[in-house]
């Protein structure tokens, strides 16, 4: 790494808009090159394989989902955890916990991998795949499971390296994988012509390449947080679960964002499945594949200003958490207001991006999109403030809207819309949670602020 890079920054005395700006770029780059491969990806699946193909790989997102959530969650928790010990100068205290997230986490992903692997097309059913589509989705499980242990050391370890000080380490990890995803399922698919399980063994490879690159770098180059297996060693058994548990509690919140993405479109899909057959969820699969996209921008606001304000706000500096917390909705704010006005005025060239004009999927795509677009502008704003409650280990407020917009709002929403108003209903259901979750987040932030003031 540039050893200047992590050198030049100093979480608790730069200047607040420098230092943000400095974290944020290369973390919206890195992260919109993942956001971009899976649109480009969805694309090319769309094109030369078929709405059948979105449908298939769309199956298996809630799977993609649940690994990514495990994956946040150790990320965000052990971030906030070390930039606590970091700001109390035990730097010790930092390496372990950072040990303890990656050994656990990759104990969990191997063993539910292997399961998978041995059993692909039970796997399938449970994730809502019909006969029609059971064998595109068995072959693309076999092939992909291998990578996410890779997937999880990416996800942990670019929270990590953004806190050692080298976030442009991350971006070009994110980057790398995302070029080599790009190029192999290009390969793949219109060279080769190996279909969906092509795709899924392209994806694989460039996952696996990314999460090398982040455990090379904890294992070999970080400056503060390298991995130290002996750290683990060296601690008896309680502590260790005494950390996984500490956490837990703390990325509690970002699994549950991520297994909201996961409920979002395994109860989607059955709804769409339900109303509109194969041809719905193909169109769904294409929202599906832009609300990663979302998902993303959200994340990069969020993960560029919660190592300021965790470190800031455990070294008792509350004047730089005001300023940077005013940094970080004033950016969401402009993000969102932009995404809602592309979906809301281009929806043809979103869907017409993945489906030729002659897929029965894309009308159905291209009417439901601007009723789509009325829950983005929330949605990042509730990624916004869970994070920020999280940042300050206020687990109950963040917890508490996790739990309203991916259990308590979305499922109804999901089963009663339709039946209330039609098939607008199903693409109006994740706005409709988004927006109340936000009105309870808004009471939650004013009840916070009063609090810590």
């Amino acid at each position: 790494m540039n050893k200047a890079e992590s050198q030049a920054m100093d979480l608790g005395k730069d200047n607040i808009t420098r230092l943000f700006f400095k974290l944020f770029f290369p973390t919206l780059f890195g992260l919109l090159s993942m956001a971009a491969v899976t649109a480009i990806n969805g694309a090319f699946v769309g094109h030369g394989i078929g709405s059948d193909g979105l449908g298939a790989v769309n199956i298996t997102v809630p799977l993609w989902m649940v690994f990514s959530g495990f994956g946040l969650m150790f990320g965000a928790g052990c971030s906030v955890v070390s930039s606590s010990m970091l700001a109390s100068s035990e730097p010790e205290k930092a390496r372990f916990h950072v040990a303890v997230a990656f050994s656990f986490a990759t104990l969990i992903t191997v063993s539910v991998s292997i399961l998978v692997i041995f059993f692909p097309a039970p796997t399938a059913r449970l994730f809502g795949a019909s006969d029609h589509l059971l064998p595109l989705v068995r072959d693309y499980l076999i092939f992909v499971m291998p990578c996410f242990v890779f997937q999880m050391w990416s996800a942990i370890g670019l929270f990590i390296i953004r806190l050692d000080g080298a976030p442009k380490i991350a971006m070009w990890c994110n980057i790398i994988t995302a070029i080599m995803t790009l190029g192999g399922d290009w390969l793949m698919i219109y060279v080769f012509k190996r279909g969906l399980s092509g795709v899924a063994l392209s994806t694989s490879i460039a996952i696996i390449t990314g999460g090398m690159i982040a455990a090379v770098y904890i294992l070999f180059y970080a400056r503060q947080l390298k991995f130290n297996l002996k750290a683990i060693l060296e601690k008896n058994l309680k502590e260790v679960v005494k950390s996984i548990v500490y956490q837990c509690r703390i990325g509690s919140s970002s699994l549950l964002g991520e297994l909201m993405l996961a409920i979002l479109a395994f109860i989607g899909n059955y709804v769409f499945m339900l109303y509109l057959g194969d041809n719905g969820v193909g169109a769904f699969g294409i929202a599906c594949y832009y609300t990663p996209f979302i998902f993303m921008i959200a994340n990069a606001v969020i993960q560029s200003a919660q190592p300021i304000i965790s470190y800031n706000h455990f070294a008792h500096n509350l004047d730089r958490v005001h300023k940077i917390r005013r940094m970080l909705f004033a950016t969401a704010l402009a993000a969102g207001v932009f995404l809602t006005l592309v979906f809301l005025l281009l929806p043809e060239i979103l869907v017409r991006f993945f489906v030729g004009n002659s897929d029965p999927a894309a009308p159905i795509a291209i009417d439901g999109f601007p009723y789509f677009a009325v829950g983005i502008l929330f949605f990042i704003f509730n990624v916004c403030i869970v994070g920020y409650f999280q940042s300050l280990e206020l687990m109950k407020p963040a917890l508490t809207l996790m739990f309203l917009r991916g259990f308590l709002l979305l499922i109804p929403a999901f089963i009663l819309l339709p039946k209330l108003i039609g098939i607008s209903g199903i693409w109006l259901a994740m706005p409709l949670s988004e927006t109340l979750t936000f009105i309870v987040g808004i009471i939650l932030f004013s009840k916070a602020q009063r609090t810590n003031t």
